[in-house]
């Protein structure tokens, strides 16, 4: 069911089939159904459902899954009507997500997703064993079923985030490291299987696995990158975005994604030559807004340009989307380039500062350590004479502390 347009409902279909074969799923068939609203009950009408089921026997299917989310009650009834297995867009990236985690990080954030979304949808049977043995002051086996089985997964969500939060604790120290190694971070971002995992083996020699496949990688991998001016560079994959994905499955893997919010230069990775690639640029968009970081300075690589065939396509797309420009990771076309663009962000964007900070204003000392990579400290009679990489908004700022002395 969709009010899209029938292209942008083909695109999204083809996506969805994407998903079930990453998932190791086989489509057998499809149906479509438009109406303003979808039906409170069954998501779909009634006769609709019947269509579903008709094709089900034909096609000797087991499972159904839907191109956008469930209610519980749309869940629970399709189930019943169906009697298959019914599955909406998110369980199915989940689903994915719990195949894909290699880490002990990703495995925790994949199970507590799982979880969080099954206890919005715990209903079951509970309501009607509960009349068994109803009555006032009682209460039946089926809702006290429920209400232990509510308890556990709460306590298990409990848990699960208890251990990642520890987890995001130790990372925090990790990249207050990396901040004092001084090195500049730079994320990956964009849709998934815009080829981001294949630019950093590309750029790196990393052997992260690069698959045509959505969501080939799940956990974040950090290496070290020489610029063409022989400045390092820290670079960061993680999780790849896609349509339609619930702002809670985002939030589920808030301790993954922090890695891109303490970047200082986004490198958004887009397949140039998908059809819809400023819809998936727009969707990646909206996830940076919702994880406040679009206002970080925003590289756009227009990757596997070797498959764009008319020329006037890339142009249209180097309008549309400012500070981009064309690579293909697989190829190694553009990539020297891209280096250099980073390069000059870099530069443009941030300075070595030599400070010297009273004893009496340490707390600017702390704040430059949160804001900013200090490389080193020397601890003088009458002050702290401190070196750090910072944005170059701090320079006003600093004004009265700065030493001559300075550096790009």
């Amino acid at each position: 069911m969709s009010k899209q347009s029938s292209e942008d409902l083909t695109y999204s279909l083809q996506e969805l089939a994407q998903l079930v074969e990453t998932a190791g799923g086989e489509v057998t068939g499809q149906i479509i159904q438009k109406r303003d609203n979808p039906d409170v009950a069954y998501y779909v009408g009634q006769g609709k459902v019947e269509e579903i089921k008709g094709l089900l026997l034909e096609k000797e299917a087991g499972t159904v899954v839907f191109d956008d989310e469930l209610s519980a009650t749309q869940h629970r009834n399709l189930e019943v009507r169906l009697e298959v297995k019914v599955l909406d867009r998110a369980q199915l990236i989940l689903d994915i997500f719990a195949q894909r985690a290699q880490t002990k990080e990703g495995k925790l954030q994949v199970e507590l997703a799982q979880l969080k979304y099954s206890l919005a949808r715990l209903t079951g049977k509970g309501l009607v064993l509960s009349r068994l043995g109803g009555g006032i002051g009682t209460r039946g086996p089926g809702e006290t079923k429920l209400e232990v089985d509510r308890r556990r997964i709460r306590k298990r969500i409990s848990d699960l985030e208890r251990e990642i939060e520890e987890i995001r604790k130790h990372r925090q120290l990790l990249r207050i490291s990396r901040k004092e190694s001084s090195l500049p971070v730079i994320a990956l971002v964009g849709y998934t299987n815009a080829g981001k995992s294949t630019l950093l083996n590309t750029l790196t020699g990393a052997q992260v696995l690069a698959e045509d496949k959505l969501f080939a990688t799940l956990d974040p991998t950090i290496r070290k990158v020489k610029l063409e001016n022989q400045q390092e560079i820290l670079l960061v994959d993680t999780v790849g975005f896609i349509q339609k994905l619930p702002h809670h499955l985002v939030a589920a893997f808030r301790a993954t994604l922090e890695e891109t919010k303490e970047a200082d230069v986004l490198i958004h990775v887009l397949d140039a030559s998908h059809p819809k690639s400023l819809e998936q640029a727009q969707a990646v968009w909206d996830t940076l807004k919702y994880l406040q970081i679009i206002n970080k300075p925003i590289i756009t690589a227009l990757n596997k340009i070797d498959r764009v065939y008319n020329p006037h396509d890339l142009q249209r797309l180097g309008r549309e989307l400012p500070n981009s420009l064309g690579i293909s990771a697989r190829h190694r076309l553009g990539l020297t380039n891209l280096l250099e663009k980073i390069a000059e962000v870099l530069s443009n964007r941030y300075k070595i500062l030599y400070l010297a900070i009273p004893y009496h204003e340490q707390r600017i000392l702390a704040k430059l350590h949160e804001e900013g990579a200090v490389i080193s400290e020397e601890y003088l009679e009458e002050s702290i004479k401190v070196k750090a990489r910072l944005d170059k908004i701090w320079l006003n700022r600093l004004e009265d502390y700065l030493l001559e002395k300075t550096e790009e």
